[in-house]
């Protein structure tokens, strides 16, 4: 799989809170099963169609999850941060894998036999709890994601990614691409060219764009002109419902610039 610099399980593992949440005896077998590894960029831990071998966890770092068609065409579904279980459900059923894992940064994953993780949720309330934690907040994620694309314009899709990204970021009048724009542009469901075209359009409300720096004059004018949604957004980044309810309505003269 290309891993490299392997390491005997530290305390990183400890430093999750769905793991810490499990009894002593299953943090104990869990990690009797396991391997550290600190990983390259670009690494591909699995590829689609592949059974799992192991429960991937994210200890630091970042994981892309792809999906690849037939004639080869790759977008990305999700990128996977610290905290969280890789594809959970693949292991839990023990069923192929439909998503090709990369990556993104340097990283150090947690890997765990899959038969044992499998075999452990079967028996462990805690750590089946914590499974379903995680697939749920999956499922809700895919959910946001597709309401995201099938209710929202081209430049409505690229303001409110910009605007949830600089928050997260801590800069709301400014977004750092945290990675290429050909893979931001499949995350949103749209091509490179259409994504730099949209980048263009939103410049009407006030965005300017710096290579991988984006500029954002006003971040409440451009939330409120592509729509923010609290229902759609990350909720910690998108307008409060109380906002919501009184911000400009997407259908502005700006947010039909947009559409544009």
């Amino acid at each position: 799989m290309g891993l490299n610099d392997v390491t005997e399980p530290t305390a990183d593992p400890g430093a999750l809170a769905w793991f810490a949440a499990l009894p002593v005896a299953s943090r104990t077998e869990l990690l009797r099963n396991s391997v550290v590894h600190t990983v390259a960029p670009e690494t591909v831990l699995f590829e689609q169609g592949e059974m799992p071998t192991f429960q991937h966890v994210v200890l630091t770092g970042s994981v892309h999850l792809l999906g690849r068609s037939i004639a080869g065409r790759e977008v990305l579904i999700e990128a996977v941060e610290a905290g969280d279980l890789i594809t959970p459900a693949a292991v839990v059923t023990g069923s192929h894998y439909l998503l090709r894992a990369r990556v993104a940064e340097p990283s150090k994953l947690l890997l765990i036999h899959a038969p044992v993780f499998r075999l452990k949720a079967s028996q462990d309330p805690a750590l089946a709890h914590e499974v379903i934690g995680s697939l749920a907040g999956q499922f809700r994620r895919l959910v946001r994601q597709i309401k995201n694309l099938k209710l929202r314009t081209v430049s409505e899709r690229a303001g409110c990614y910009l605007i949830a990204l600089s928050r997260r970021q801590g800069t709301p009048h400014q977004a750092i691409l945290p990675y290429e724009k050909h893979l931001i542009a499949s995350e949103l469901g749209m091509t490179r060219e259409s994504f730099s075209r949209a980048l263009a359009a939103l410049q009407e409300e006030g965005v300017t764009v710096q290579g991988t720096t984006i500029a954002i004059r006003d971040p409440d004018h451009l939330a409120a002109a592509c729509g923010l949604d609290p229902l759609i957004d990350d909720p910690q980044v998108a307008l409060s419902q109380r906002d919501a309810a009184t911000a400009i309505p997407p259908e502005t003269a700006g947010a039909r610039r947009a559409r544009k």
